[in-house]
C-alpha cells in the first residue's frame, strides 16, 4: 500500500526541480516507490569543495530536498504542506566524481511531523552519508 496522499507522475514531481536550488545543483528525482523516494545528484564543480570533493552540505541538500518532496507528497496539499524542523547527516565516504544517490523512507508519518532516514551512496552502491530529517505540517490558513 502506497504511503503518498495522490498518486503523482514522476514528469509532475519534476516539475519542483526547476527554478530552485535542486535545479542549480543538478539534483533529479529519479524513482517513487510505494514507500520511498529516490534521486541523485552530481559530484562535479557545483557540489565540491575546494579540495575537489563532495561538499557535505550538498549531501545535506540532496538529502532535505529527498525528505521535503517526500513529506510533501504525503500530506494533502489543499490543506496542509510540510517544511523542514531539523535535518543531520553523518558523512562516511568521501566521492570526487559521478554522482551520489539518495533513498529517503520513512521512519514516522504523524499528523503535525514526518521523520525521514536518507541514505546516500555513490555509483558503486556504497554509504557515503546517513541522515535524517524532521518535518512539521502546517496548516494552510483559510482566505
Amino acid at each position: 500500500m502506497s504511503i503518498w496522499y495522490t498518486e503523482n507522475s514522476l514528469e509532475a514531481i519534476r516539475k519542483m526541480e526547476q527554478g530552485n536550488i535542486l535545479e542549480h545543483l543538478g539534483i533529479e528525482i529519479v524513482e517513487v516507490g510505494e514507500n520511498f523516494i529516490k534521486g541523485k545528484m552530481p559530484v562535479d564543480k557545483r557540489t565540491h569543495q575546494p579540495q575537489g570533493i563532495l561538499h557535505g552540505g550538498a549531501s545535506v541538500v540532496l538529502a532535505e530536498s529527498l525528505g521535503s518532496v517526500a513529506s510533501n507528497l504525503v500530506v494533502d496539499s489543499s490543506k496542509d504542506y510540510a517544511v523542514g524542523l531539523e535535518v543531520n547527516a553523518n558523512h562516511l565516504r568521501q566521492v570526487s566524481r559521478g554522482y551520489v544517490h539518495g533513498i529517503a523512507k520513512p521512519i514516522h508519518i504523524g499528523r503535525k511531523s514526518h521523520v525521514w532516514s536518507i541514505e546516500i551512496v555513490n555509483d558503486d552502491g556504497k554509504l557515503v552519508c546517513i541522515s535524517r530529517m524532521t518535518m512539521m505540517v502546517v496548516k494552510i490558513p483559510k482566505a
